[in-house]
């Protein structure tokens, strides 16, 4: 009933904000599950870059490295620590992250039994680490978790022992270097087992502000569209003003002038289209009018 009482122009604006509405609700959804996506791959493309590269610093430390050091962890009186690929790969990371930018970056090698206890593994990685053990068929884990800074991804891989070299100074104290016992001593990192998962390799990215980005450029493309929809709007109001609505109430005034006996006056016909087709009819309506009033009066 409230319909009834709507002019056209406000009906027509209504139901262009109904479809604007729409459009920007499904559009926006659309366009936001898009802008995660880029943000999330943006992210994880950062984090496989990051463990790529302390990667190939184990290796290179294990490769290289190790051999040239190893003969003197007899003699020395302290630990060589540069000769671990877990040691060489944290310490890179840890100059990485003097830079500014990359200062809320993490990386290590979370060990539930590590000769330094700087590795150790605390709640959430150690059940990192056991899900690997556990379900030796994964090969890497990512997800994202919430810290103190904001929300980061965070990759993890499984390290195991590979290498029987590498069991020297990690399954049995006697046959450990004097060197690393005089560092670490005799309670922690060994007992390992060749092949067996030790450690899971995590990077941790920062993504707040990744995806903080992406709110600040939806929230501007939805401004955009609206002002786009607000010109759009008052173009099509001036427009259907000057077509439709004008031609209309002209057209009104003078039938209400016609039913009242004025008929000196005739309906503006100035186009073909539906309002043209609509003045010529009510022409010939007002013609035929004419010549029933005038055979009346004969």
């Amino acid at each position: 009933m409230m319909l009834r009482n709507i002019k056209l122009k406000t009906k027509f604006n209504l139901i262009l904000l109904l479809v604007f509405i729409c459009g920007v609700s499904i559009g926006g959804f659309a366009l936001s599950q898009v802008l995660q996506q880029r943000a999330q791959d943006e992210v994880t493309s950062k984090a496989l870059a990051l463990i790529e590269t302390m990667t190939a610093v184990r290796n290179y430390t294990s490769t290289h490295i190790n051999p040239l050091l190893a003969p003197k962890l007899e003699t020395e009186s302290e630990f060589i620590a540069e000769t671990v690929p877990a040691y060489s790969a944290t310490e890179v990371f840890q100059n990485f992250r003097k830079n500014e930018g990359y200062k809320n970056f993490f990386y290590k090698e979370a060990t539930l039994n590590p000769t330094n206890l700087r590795d150790k593994a605390d709640t959430f990685e150690a059940k990192i680490v056991e899900r690997f053990r556990q379900q030796s068929a994964i090969k890497e884990i990512s997800d994202f978790r919430s810290l103190p800074n904001g929300r980061v991804l965070y990759i993890a891989r499984p390290l195991a022992i590979t290498k029987e070299s590498c069991l020297r100074c990690h399954s049995n104290p006697k046959l450990a270097p004097k060197s690393q016992l005089a560092t670490y001593g005799t309670e922690n990192g060994f007992g390992w087992k060749l092949n067996e998962i030790v450690a899971a390799q995590i990077i941790s990215v920062p993504a707040e502000e990744v995806f903080a980005s992406v709110k600040q450029s939806l929230s501007l493309v939805i401004l955009i569209l609206i002002g786009i929809f607000a010109l759009v709007i008052l173009i099509i109001n001036l427009l259907l003003n000057r077509s439709v609505i004008q031609p209309l109430r002209k057209m009104a005034h003078l039938a209400k002038e016609v039913s009242t006996g004025k008929t000196s006056d005739d309906f503006e016909q100035v186009s073909n289209d539906e309002i043209g087709i609509l003045a010529a009819s009510f022409n010939r309506m007002k013609s035929s009018l004419e010549i029933a009033m005038s055979m009346i009066d004969k």
